[in-house]
């Protein structure tokens, strides 16, 4: 799978270790955009965050929905799924377990193969 496919689309499956490295990625990503922010002196008020890193966020978060939804594919659910973030503290920890800790199904499922075959 390239990389390309992992930012874009929404469907198919990813497995764990693909998902947390998508997730060191965009962490990074941050990082970088909170270094530049500060050394540009762009920061809004005395926040360590500013213009740059708004923009990295806004223009991340279609990949990062689309991690998410190819992790839950993994895991047989819709991509839907992800809105359980939503429900405060106990959203955070499913979704955590869910898509973070359990295996994904075993072969292939209505989302596609399995994609440790």
């Amino acid at each position: 799978m390239d990389w390309k496919y992992l930012l874009t689309s929404y469907e198919g499956r990813i497995n764990r270790a693909k998902f947390w490295a998508s997730v060191g990625v965009i962490f990074v990503g941050a990082v970088i955009a909170m270094i530049l922010d500060n050394i540009l002196g762009t920061t809004f008020n005395q926040m360590p965050y500013g213009f740059i890193y708004l923009l990295y966020s806004l223009a991340m978060l279609y990949s990062v929905f689309a991690f998410y939804a190819k992790r839950w594919h993994d895991r047989g659910k819709s991509g839907w799924w992800s809105l359980i973030i939503l429900v405060p503290f106990i959203g955070a920890i499913w979704f955590l377990v869910e898509c973070g800790i359990l295996e994904g199904t075993k072969g292939a499922n209505q989302y596609g193969p399995d994609p440790l075959a």
